[in-house]
């Protein structure tokens, strides 16, 4: 180990949707946020970590920051802006392809009553022409001081081994907060969840997706090595529970048959993987339930 050794924490911010989360699977070199097309994928807070034979980093992967419409959007943009504080560099990610919106508009008004050193990120930058791109840059350096503006495509790799090595420099000596071989500090459980959660997300349309909550209500080593789990899946209306069960529960066992390729894969063992549904009206706007099913709110208070 070299005799200066590096280590710091890492917010990955901006609007939904913006390739947050495929930035973050590629840095750790595996799966461990969600992805998906649709707009406020990431709920919590996903905690992923880098480590090198001279670095530490621990990137927090937040939710996309957008106007709340009911109490868990609210907890997720107080989520995404309470990192803020806790952190020693912000990667402000944004998809070039994208306009400059109120999002962009918003999240840098915020940006500005902070004093952590704020990378600009344009992801996407494979789907751009350079000349557009270079338009971009110039537009956003007049709007904010950043730290370094880099471009990337998170889906490619383009560009990442730059970004990771500008965020390095710009770190303190440091210890190594976590063994080399983790990848990031959150229960299986969780992980597993956000994995039947993801499922739904890409096979169900409209509402349903943000309607949809999963917990974990078992899971436990069997003979022979299988892990047994039993989740629950939570929607808020009768109809959505009849979308999520499918004509002859094909829908259920679709969810269940792409869930468990997954979560074996992070287990490294045979999955038995059980899943209910239940009808849990507007439990997104009930702060108990909203605590019971994972989004604590008491810490950003």
């Amino acid at each position: 180990m070299n005799e200066t050794y590096k280590s710091g924490f890492v917010a990955l911010v901006g609007r939904p949707n913006v390739g947050k989360s495929t930035l973050l699977n590629y840095i750790v070199g595996e799966k461990i946020a969600i992805m998906s097309d649709k707009p406020q994928t990431t709920r919590n807070k996903i905690q992923g970590i880098y480590t090198s034979e001279t670095a530490q980093l621990i990137f927090i992967d937040t939710p996309g920051i957008h106007k709340p419409k009911h109490q868990l959007g609210d907890f997720m943009v107080r989520a995404a802006l309470s990192t803020f504080r806790e952190v020693d560099l912000i990667l402000f990610v944004v998809d070039v392809n994208e306009p400059y919106g109120q999002g962009e508009k918003f999240i840098l008004e915020k940006l500005k009553e902070t004093n952590t050193p704020v990378f600009l990120v344009l992801n996407k930058i494979d789907r751009i022409h350079p000349e557009q791109l270079l338009e971009k840059i110039a537009a956003y350096r007049e709007l904010y001081q950043f730290a370094e503006i880099i471009p990337v495509s998170a889906l490619n790799g383009n560009n990442v081994t730059t970004l990771m090595e500008q965020i390095i420099r710009y770190m303190d000596e440091g210890p190594q907060y976590y063994p080399a071989d983790e990848i990031t500090d959150h229960p299986e459980r969780f992980i597993v969840s956000e994995f039947i959660r993801e499922k739904i997300i890409h096979l169900t349309e409209e509402e349903v997706p943000h309607s949809i909550a999963v917990v974990i209500e078992e899971m436990k080593e069997r003979k022979g090595g299988m892990v047994y789990i039993s989740a629950l899946v939570l929607v808020e209306r009768q109809s959505q529970k009849g979308i999520i069960i499918g004509k002859q529960g094909n829908m259920l066992k679709e969810i269940g048959k792409r869930a468990r390729k997954d979560i074996e894969a992070l287990l490294g063992s045979n999955v038995y993987l059980d899943l209910f549904v239940k009808v849990d009206k507007n439990w997104r706007n009930n702060r108990r339930q909203l605590s019971e099913y994972g989004y604590d709110q008491t810490h950003l208070e």
